[in-house]
């Protein structure tokens, strides 16, 4: 029995051990791929990108299984034998980086908090002292049993048709039942991920549209048109059509179309900030010309800002994979379309004010893309462009209810509480 539990620790060691150095890598494939040389890239990306995601985010609930678990086998006498001794210490080394995990968690508020001040100026919250400032507060129920959804409670509309393309063209709105239908009330636009080729506005956003609900906004979480049945532009033409949409209709649900933000993670991210540098230009809105699709401000997350991979941060497989499935053309066949597809071809002074984040160990999509993008966009932009790189922040964060994401969503709701009452804006949009 002594024998068995000093193996089994060892070997509980070893694996919590990777996980947790998994969890804080930009690439936690190669460090499977040290000791599994014939492992590919492929073969493991994705699965240890989503054990990075869930510890990452929740390091200490972790800690919590993995702490029980070794004490139940130091009970049965793991540490009378060698093997069992060694297994403790790689799981101490483990809980070490469980703890730098929350640490990088709890270093987010101040992260964003400056790169809002760098933004807006460092007395932005005086502004918004007529609704207080975000709350960011996370009770100890809120830490150790997080809502995972609280779409059934804001879910008012769903399935509203917006354009001809069915199930693909639906949206769903997102609103308190005591928000009076004439109240003009500020608007979300939540755009989906997923590599545009999947994704649904069922699963994303949620923590955020249910924040901004209930401080009294309406959210409009959409679908869009997906590869490779629809080949790009199809994507970007829903998501006008979707704004259109808001622009003529969102009056009826109690929201306000002169004030619309639009939002997004990964492929949501890329069009969230296609969408709001391409405001009204006809190269995407084909049949709706003289639509209006302007927005107030965006807030792109970890998302893709340039298809052309200029500075050469792109994923090697993006171009392939862009060429095959979403665009249907090379860049050699179709170069203007792959340029108009790219946000940092979009860059323009009159930009409405935006706020990049992404996470500091994206696996997906590289950081510094959105770090160019900024650069390039506050070179020009007469508005306040924020940008926040969130360590220890893995691709899809804002998915899961954590420490993190309620900081995040804290502080996107300053932003665009800043933005709509014309800081650093000079009122414009």
């Amino acid at each position: 029995m002594k024998a068995s539990a000093s193996r089994r620790l060892l070997m509980a060691g070893a694996v919590w051990a990777f996980i947790s150095a998994a969890a804080r890598s930009r690439h936690p494939d190669r460090i499977l791929q040290a000791p599994l040389p014939g492992l590919t890239s492929a073969a493991t990306i994705v699965p240890l990108a989503i054990v990075s995601l869930v510890v990452s985010e929740f390091p200490m609930h972790v800690l919590a299984v993995e702490a029980a678990a070794a004490a139940a086998l130091v009970s049965r006498g793991a540490l009378r034998r060698r093997r069992g001794l060694l297994g403790l210490g790689l799981a101490a080394a483990a809980w070490m980086g469980l703890f730098g995990a929350r640490r990088d968690a709890l270093r987010a508020r101040r992260v964003l908090t400056e790169s809002l001040s760098a933004a807006l100026g460092k007395d932005y919250l005086v502004h918004l002292e007529h609704d207080g400032p975000a709350d960011n507060k996370v009770s100890f129920r809120q830490i150790w049993f997080p809502r995972l959804t609280e779409r059934k409670r804001y879910l008012q509309n769903e399935d509203l048709s917006y354009g001809d393309c069915g199930i693909r063209n639906n949206l769903d709105i997102w609103r308190r039942k005591d928000l009076p239908l004439d109240g003009r009330a500020p608007v979300l636009i939540q755009i989906h991920g997923g590599a545009w080729v999947k994704g649904s506005k069922r699963g994303q956003g949620y923590p955020l549209m249910a924040h901004m609900a209930e401080k009294g906004w309406v959210c409009v979480a959409i679908n869009y048109s997906l590869a490779p049945a629809a080949r790009w532009p199809a994507h970007i033409i829903d998501v006008k059509h979707a704004i259109a949409w808001v622009k003529s209709e969102i009056t009826s649900y109690g929201g306000d179309p002169d004030f619309i933000v639009v939002t997004g993670g990964s492929a949501g991210g890329h069009l969230s900030a296609l969408a709001a540098l391409s405001a009204n230009d006809p190269v995407f809105q084909p049949g709706f010309e003289e639509a209006d699709t302007s927005i107030q401000a965006a807030v792109p997350m970890y998302g893709v800002y340039d298809l052309l991979d200029r500075a050469g941060n792109s994923p090697a497989q993006q171009g392939p994979f862009l060429t095959q499935t979403v665009i249907g053309a090379s860049l050699d066949d179709a170069h203007d379309v792959w340029d108009n597809g790219s946000p940092l071809s979009w860059i323009r002074s009159d930009a409405p004010p935006m706020f990049v984040l992404h996470g500091g160990i994206d696996t997906f999509t590289n950081p510094g893309q959105a770090t160019a993008f900024v650069a390039a966009l506050r070179r020009v932009s007469k508005n306040p462009v924020a940008h926040a790189e969130l360590p220890g922040a893995q691709h899809l964060f804002d998915v899961l209810p954590s420490v993190r994401t309620a900081a995040t969503v804290a502080a996107i709701d300053e932003f665009v509480s800043s933005v709509r009452a014309g800081v650093k804006t000079g009122g414009s949009s």
